[in-house]
Protein backbone atom coordinates (compact mmCIF):
# COMPACT_ATOMS: atom_id res chain seq x y z
CA UNK A 1 0.00 0.00 0.00
CA UNK A 2 0.84 3.69 -0.59
CA UNK A 3 0.54 6.44 1.48
CA UNK A 4 -0.38 9.92 0.18
CA UNK A 5 -1.67 13.09 1.46
CA UNK A 6 -2.79 16.37 0.52
CA UNK A 7 -2.63 19.09 3.14
CA UNK A 8 -5.13 22.29 2.91
CA UNK A 9 -6.35 25.13 5.20
CA UNK A 10 -9.69 26.13 6.21
CA UNK A 11 -11.40 28.68 8.01
CA UNK A 12 -14.65 27.98 9.92
CA UNK A 13 -15.02 24.75 7.95
CA UNK A 14 -14.63 26.44 4.38
CA UNK A 15 -11.80 25.14 2.19
CA UNK A 16 -9.21 28.11 1.78
CA UNK A 17 -6.39 26.80 0.31
CA UNK A 18 -4.70 23.72 -1.01
CA UNK A 19 -1.27 22.40 -3.27
CA UNK A 20 -3.33 24.50 -6.56
CA UNK A 21 -3.56 27.84 -4.08
CA UNK A 22 -0.12 27.18 -2.85
CA UNK A 23 1.59 26.94 -5.99
CA UNK A 24 -0.57 29.81 -7.43
CA UNK A 25 0.78 31.75 -4.57
CA UNK A 26 4.40 30.61 -4.98
CA UNK A 27 4.05 31.49 -8.92
CA UNK A 28 3.06 35.48 -8.35
CA UNK A 29 5.92 35.85 -5.88
CA UNK A 30 8.41 34.68 -8.59
CA UNK A 31 6.23 35.96 -11.60
CA UNK A 32 4.78 39.33 -10.04
CA UNK A 33 1.74 39.03 -12.61
CA UNK A 34 -1.13 36.73 -11.94
CA UNK A 35 -1.14 36.58 -15.40
CA UNK A 36 2.07 35.28 -15.55
CA UNK A 37 2.27 33.16 -12.65
CA UNK A 38 -1.15 31.42 -14.40
CA UNK A 39 0.84 30.61 -17.74
CA UNK A 40 3.26 29.35 -15.81
CA UNK A 41 1.57 27.33 -14.32
CA UNK A 42 -0.65 26.03 -17.34
CA UNK A 43 -3.66 27.62 -16.38
CA UNK A 44 -6.11 30.20 -17.53
CA UNK A 45 -6.02 33.66 -15.96
CA UNK A 46 -9.65 33.65 -14.84
CA UNK A 47 -9.32 30.14 -13.27
CA UNK A 48 -6.64 31.92 -10.97
CA UNK A 49 -8.26 35.01 -10.55
CA UNK A 50 -10.94 32.79 -9.47
CA UNK A 51 -9.21 31.00 -6.88
CA UNK A 52 -7.32 33.92 -4.94
CA UNK A 53 -10.84 36.18 -5.08
CA UNK A 54 -12.42 33.23 -3.00
CA UNK A 55 -9.55 32.79 -0.98
CA UNK A 56 -9.71 36.32 -0.02
CA UNK A 57 -13.40 36.07 0.43
CA UNK A 58 -13.06 33.11 3.06
CA UNK A 59 -10.25 34.78 4.74
CA UNK A 60 -11.71 38.34 4.53
CA UNK A 61 -9.32 39.94 4.06
CA UNK A 62 -6.45 40.35 0.54
CA UNK A 63 -3.65 37.89 0.05
CA UNK A 64 -2.57 39.19 -3.42
CA UNK A 65 -2.44 43.15 -4.04
CA UNK A 66 -3.27 43.45 -7.62
CA UNK A 67 -2.04 46.53 -10.05
CA UNK A 68 -4.45 46.65 -13.26
CA UNK A 69 -2.64 46.58 -16.61
CA UNK A 70 -2.37 49.46 -18.68
CA UNK A 71 0.46 51.10 -21.03
CA UNK A 72 3.11 49.25 -18.19
CA UNK A 73 1.36 46.31 -17.77
CA UNK A 74 0.39 45.24 -14.53
CA UNK A 75 1.72 43.11 -11.58
CA UNK A 76 0.53 41.54 -8.53
CA UNK A 77 2.34 40.83 -5.22
CA UNK A 78 1.37 38.76 -1.76
CA UNK A 79 0.36 40.74 0.75
CA UNK A 80 2.23 40.55 4.84
CA UNK A 81 -1.17 37.72 5.13
CA UNK A 82 -0.64 36.31 1.38
CA UNK A 83 3.04 35.30 2.51
CA UNK A 84 2.41 33.95 5.87
CA UNK A 85 -0.20 32.01 4.26
CA UNK A 86 1.92 30.37 1.35
CA UNK A 87 5.05 30.13 4.23
CA UNK A 88 2.68 27.99 6.87
CA UNK A 89 1.55 25.62 3.77
CA UNK A 90 5.43 24.76 2.54
CA UNK A 91 6.63 24.69 6.09
CA UNK A 92 3.70 22.12 7.20
CA UNK A 93 3.95 20.20 3.50
CA UNK A 94 7.68 20.06 4.59
CA UNK A 95 7.67 18.37 7.96
CA UNK A 96 4.87 16.01 7.26
CA UNK A 97 7.01 15.11 4.05
CA UNK A 98 10.33 14.34 6.34
CA UNK A 99 8.33 12.53 9.04
CA UNK A 100 5.79 10.29 6.93
CA UNK A 101 7.92 7.71 6.31
CA UNK A 102 7.68 6.71 9.64
CA UNK A 103 3.47 7.03 10.16
CA UNK A 104 2.59 3.91 11.50
CA UNK A 105 -1.33 2.39 11.19
CA UNK A 106 -2.66 2.14 14.19
CA UNK A 107 -5.48 -0.74 12.46
CA UNK A 108 -8.66 1.25 13.47
CA UNK A 109 -11.06 2.31 11.30
CA UNK A 110 -13.24 4.37 13.01
CA UNK A 111 -16.32 6.52 11.73
CA UNK A 112 -15.88 10.43 12.05
CA UNK A 113 -17.97 13.05 10.52
CA UNK A 114 -19.66 10.20 8.37
CA UNK A 115 -16.73 9.25 6.80
CA UNK A 116 -14.70 5.83 7.44
CA UNK A 117 -11.25 6.31 8.58
CA UNK A 118 -7.87 4.89 9.51
CA UNK A 119 -6.21 5.99 12.59
CA UNK A 120 -2.38 7.13 12.29
CA UNK A 121 0.40 7.76 14.53
CA UNK A 122 2.35 10.48 13.19
CA UNK A 123 5.80 10.54 14.69
CA UNK A 124 7.06 13.70 16.15
CA UNK A 125 4.34 16.23 15.75
CA UNK A 126 3.32 17.97 18.60
CA UNK A 127 0.44 20.22 18.77
CA UNK A 128 0.33 22.67 21.25
CA UNK A 129 -2.39 22.31 23.62
CA UNK A 130 -6.04 22.59 22.34
CA UNK A 131 -4.90 22.05 18.64
CA UNK A 132 -4.75 19.09 16.68
CA UNK A 133 -3.16 17.34 14.19
CA UNK A 134 -5.62 15.22 11.96
CA UNK A 135 -4.72 13.04 8.93
CA UNK A 136 -8.09 11.99 7.07
CA UNK A 137 -7.30 8.62 4.68
CA UNK A 138 -10.21 8.22 2.98
CA UNK A 139 -11.24 4.28 1.76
Amino acid sequence: MELKWRIWFEKDGKHVMGKGGAEILRAIKEHGSLAKAAKALGMSYRFAWKYVTKMEKTLGEKIVERERGGREGGGAKLTKLGEEILRMYEEAERLFSARSGGVETLGRVEIRDGERVIVLKLPDIEAEEGDEVRLRVWL
